[in-house]
């Protein structure tokens, strides 16, 4: 059985972390680099950081933001938000982040995930998928982007495996009926998802309880994206990989 990873997620904007519900209704949660070395410290597996403006603001992720976290931490740190080029992906990554996740950019040019993954390693290459519920699509779910405002008129399902033949090497889904709701994980577009995909999923949008985690992990997610719960100390790293240890998942547990 792989291992499960716990993978806390710094939204950025205007240089402090935030969480909204459904992308709206921003609240503070401290700032990045506090929060990415207190996460280390609890024993995150991973780090995500998106610059949640940066598509919509038409501008490039904010590349200090990059440095000064990836300076505290030597776990795996996924960047996204404003990444629509090759030269983006290598100034990210040298920047300091182990992997980029694209959207909206690799929607509208498809192509940008297969030369992405034949030059930097599809290990290195994330296409974040967001989706809301729409009966007229074959799966039941509706690609959208920038930010989750526009919907694009196709299947997202059939586009995660899209994005998996073009090299994408994770496939990080998000449904927006559910983001930072904290009333579970979309267990439905996750498992969706996973079923169509080989590559690893991260289930992302909506963990509020240690359940909820469990639930993902069932829907065949291997990596667990969260944000409100960790950032507003609802619930700790340890505990939740407690619980899941407890409920015989394969996870790593921080020392002491």
């Amino acid at each position: 059985m792989s291992t499960i990873k716990i993978m806390p997620c710094l939204d950025m904007k205007g240089g402090r972390v935030v969480k909204g519900v459904h992308f709206v209704d921003l609240r503070d949660a401290g700032d990045p680099v506090t929060n990415a070395a207190f996460y280390q410290n609890e024993g995150a597996d991973e780090l995500a950081m998106l610059d949640i403006a940066a598509t919509l603001e038409n501008r490039k992720t904010r590349l200090e933001w990059v440095k000064n976290v990836a300076a505290v931490i030597d776990i795996p740190l996924t960047v996204g938000g404003g990444i629509g080029s090759l030269e983006d992906i290598e100034l990210v990554l040298d920047a300091g982040a182990s992997k980029v996740s694209m959207n909206s950019a690799a929607v509208k040019n498809p192509d940008l995930v297969r030369e992405a993954a034949s030059r930097f390693g599809s290990e290195r290459i994330t296409v974040a998928i967001d989706a809301r519920r729409n009966k007229t699509m074959p799966s039941g779910f509706e690609l959208v982007v920038a930010g989750g405002t526009k919907p694009v008129g196709q299947d997202a399902i059939e586009w995660a495996k899209r994005c998996e033949s073009l090299g994408a090497g994770t496939i990080l889904p998000t449904s927006m009926d559910g983001d930072g709701t904290q009333n579970g994980y979309d267990i439905e577009f996750t498992r969706a998802v996973a079923q169509a995909v080989k590559v690893p999923v991260v289930a992302s949008g909506g963990a509020g309880k240690l359940e909820h985690f469990y639930e993902a992990v069932n829907a065949g997610a291997q990596i667990l994206l969260a944000a409100s719960v960790f950032h507003f100390r609802t619930l700790r790293i340890r505990e939740v990989k407690e619980y899941l240890q407890r409920r015989g998942v394969n996870v790593l547990m921080p020392p002491g």
